[in-house]
């Protein structure tokens, strides 16, 4: 009687599930769906415009490398050929230059040594007519020409030589210049072969083909994507988080992935930066082996860890959060009955509620929903 007098209501004991607050280290996760997709999935692009030819199926295993598709431009390989004949033309200049240089040197050089002959004729002259001038033998006058004539055959000799000098400078200036032309249509002909070369398209990766984005022997134009290779040996997870979560997610938190039955280790590698329908994007990738048999698009659950709290009180997880607002508990006493009490919850796992204050280590407390208890002050469990 003393507890009916003391209860507002009552409800069935077999009603209420009710859980013991303890202490201990409380790991904060979220569990959500994710969705396999491969870490790499490149989509392969026409280099130049012109008809295309297929080489593969989709669905077909490819290797790194392997030429797919190829595409005919004859747009392209005329314009490569034109330079190639350009570029064959210009060296053969070149070499016609050189050898004319050669030529023109070697006449500068010529002049040189014939002015350099003049000049020791002379020199022999000057000497027979000091002689001679010392003998009273030589007219005054024919001396002093003797001495113009030596003059004059040293300046020739000077400026033979330094023409024959600065022509050669002028004749390598020229070649360098037509070496550097020449050099030029040769970086125009490695980038014309290097875009000839790029028309059979090739497997960036091994895998599998996924979609063909266009039809056999079709038109297409520079950079049409043609078609997909999915890399089946790296997948991650996509998955949607809830918008409650954006605040406390972060790249590089631990996570897990279970397959199977089993627990796979990952890593957050990346979180979108904008919510979509509440949810945030983001890519969970394995951290340790990848487990086998993993396919596109298969849905798997993912754990995300988002932080560690160490010695702290806690309580298994109910309906009583949602019910009470996480405010209020219920605490179950040796005489059946059912205490109302403000609380305060700190961080949530997937199991287990941070009690931060209005609770004791200890207290048993209801964890079911708290609806039936309609905010009473006391509630009397029956059998």
């Amino acid at each position: 009687m003393q507890r009916w007098a003391n209860a507002t209501i009552s409800v069935p004991v077999d009603r209420v599930r009710t859980a013991t607050v303890t202490r201990g280290d409380l790991v904060q996760d979220v569990s959500v769906q994710g969705r396999v997709v491969a870490a790499v999935s490149p989509t392969l692009y026409a280099s130049a415009s012109g008809t295309i030819t297929i080489e593969v199926a989709a669905g077909e295993q490819v290797l790194q490398g392997q030429v797919v598709a190829t595409v005919v431009s004859p747009e392209l390989t005329n314009a490569l050929q034109q330079a190639e004949s350009s570029f064959e033309q210009r060296k053969m200049e070149l070499e016609r230059q050189r050898i004319e240089s050669r030529q023109l040197a070697l006449e500068k050089r010529k002049e040189a040594d014939l002015a350099d002959v003049a000049l020791v004729a002379a020199n022999r002259e000057k000497r027979r007519a000091d002689e001679a001038n010392e003998r009273g033998v030589m007219p005054e006058i024919d001396f002093e020409k003797a001495q113009d004539d030596l003059r004059n055959a040293e300046l020739a000799y000077e400026h033979a030589v330094a023409d024959a000098d600065l022509f050669d400078e002028r004749l390598a200036f020229e070649i360098k210049a037509s070496e550097f032309d020449v050099g030029r249509q040769q970086l125009f002909v490695d980038d014309l072969r290097r875009q000839v070369d790029d028309l059979a398209i090739k497997s960036p990766v091994n895998g599998i083909v996924g979609d063909l984005l266009v039809d056999q022997k079709a038109a297409v134009s520079r950079d049409m994507p043609v078609m997909a290779v999915v890399d089946l040996s790296r997948f991650e997870i996509d998955a949607q988080i809830p918008e409650s979560y954006a605040d406390d997610l972060a790249i590089g938190m631990a996570a897990e992935v279970l397959v199977g039955g089993a627990r796979y280790p990952g890593q957050l590698a990346a979180v979108s930066p904008e919510i979509v329908s509440n949810q945030v994007a983001s890519r969970i990738r394995f951290s340790g082996d990848m487990p086998t048999g993993l396919r596109q698009n298969q849905r798997l659950t993912v754990r995300v860890l988002l932080a560690e709290h160490n010695d702290v009180m806690m309580v298994q997880r109910g309906q009583f959060l949602d019910s009470g607002g996480g405010r209020i508990a219920y605490i179950v006493t040796e005489q059946g009955m059912a205490e109302k009490r403000l609380i305060e919850t700190g961080a949530r796992s997937l199991g287990a509620v941070e009690i931060v204050a209005g609770l004791q280590p200890g207290d048993q407390i209801v964890i079911s929903n708290l609806d039936a208890f309609r905010s009473a002050e006391t509630v009397l469990l029956t059998d």
